[in-house]
């Protein structure tokens, strides 16, 4: 079994009790931010090693650090080859500033986007612009043609917008 895969039965499956798995996600978030903090404080260093390396320097278990390296892999300037990595895979941790704080931004994490690390790479109002740009990428607007009851549905279901999405849901 993938270390992923591995990891992911472990921190998502249906074996945990709701107690075990609050307990595992409060250890986790304690050394992910740990390990944010130490690499927000250089962040132009681009850490290297295997799986087990890191998991070692960052004071984890491997299968911890699997879950760290599922987190920020789509922030990375090249992503790690996380569906088929080992604990002997050599990895990378070279990260894009701006789309790490977006990631973070978008996966409600505002215990790492609000790091005081971040106050050194990102001016306030920098900050307050990723975010708003995170936040305004998810928004949904309306074009401002105004849909009539009998017109074809936006959706393009098909259906009249009166029997789809014009039902007042």
């Amino acid at each position: 079994m993938a270390l992923l895969e591995e990891w992911r039965d472990i921190a998502y499956g249906e074996g945990l009790d709701v107690g075990k798995q609050k307990k595992l996600w409060e250890e986790y978030f304690k050394k992910e931010t740990a390990i944010y903090e130490q690499m927000l404080a250089d962040p132009d260093e681009v850490v290297t090693g295997t799986v087990k390396e890191l998991a070692e320097k960052y004071g984890m278990s491997v299968m911890e650090m699997t879950g760290f390296l599922d987190g920020i892999n789509d922030s990375l300037t090249e992503e790690n080859p996380i569906e088929e990595m080992t604990e002997d895979t050599e990895v990378k941790l070279a990260f894009d500033k701006e789309l790490l704080y977006k990631n973070m931004v978008a996966a409600k994490a505002d215990w790492l986007y609000h790091l005081p690390q971040w106050d050194d790479i990102f001016d306030e109002e920098k900050q307050k612009e990723l975010y708003q740009e995170q936040i305004n990428a998810g928004t949904f607007k309306r074009d401002s043609v105004k849909v009539m009851p009998n017109d074809p549905c936006p959706c393009g279901s098909g259906k009249k917008y009166k029997k789809c999405h014009g039902r007042g849901n």
